[in-house]
């Protein structure tokens, strides 16, 4: 499938951490992928996520985005409606996002992090996706933040789970419009997020 047809450039994306294979699996086989509401980003309402593969996958696999798929909608839930198989689980009652998902598109070129090695969640568009050469370019600058964030804002209202004013408009403080706007990926020698946080 040309990926270029799928997403445009002006799609908004949001990388999400899988942080084991079987959690690809999930999102490849049964269509969605769950997000703990408390480390939750502040929009869920985008249009596509952008799966990075942590250490936990194998060597030629591992710290990079491989797969992005289309959100087709969310729903709140818990950990064991989620997990049936997991209900001793500690967090079994916490609450979650469960993104329904479209069908999986692997990327031409995977995306590797290369020097990057603590990812969290963060938004982009499809244009930055297509030109990445590594994770480093995926991040928007500043002069694109504002714009960034105007179209999350649009998106969550027009979805109506937020209210004018849940998400103050720009011009912000440019350290609160990163933060807002997700843009927390750590330049670190630490290892990639530990599975245990989803």
């Amino acid at each position: 499938m040309n990926q270029s047809a799928v997403f445009s450039d002006t799609s908004l994306v949001m990388v999400a951490v899988v942080p084991s294979t079987r959690d690809l699996d999930i999102a490849r086989l049964l269509g969605w992928y769950r997000i703990p509401l408390k480390s939750a980003p502040k929009i869920i309402a985008v249009d596509y996520l952008a799966f990075y593969q942590t250490s936990a996958f194998p060597k030629t696999q591992r710290a990079q985005i491989q797969w992005i798929a289309p959100i087709l909608g969310h729903e709140l839930t818990t950990r064991a409606e989620l997990m049936q198989d997991q209900a001793d689980h500690p967090r079994a009652r916490e609450e979650y996002f469960k993104i329904q998902l479209g069908p999986l598109i692997e990327l031409k070129e995977p995306i590797p992090a290369k020097n990057w090695k603590r990812v969290t969640f963060f938004y982009t568009t499809g244009k930055h996706i297509k030109m990445a050469e590594s994770l480093s370019d995926l991040p928007v600058h500043d002069e694109e933040r504002p714009i960034l964030w105007q179209a999350l804002r649009e998106r969550a209202l027009k979805s109506e789970e937020y209210r004018a004013n849940d998400l103050p408009e720009i011009p912000l403080d440019p350290s609160l419009l990163a933060f807002l706007s997700g843009i927390s990926i750590a330049d670190s020698k630490e290892s990639s997020t530990n599975e245990k946080t989803n």
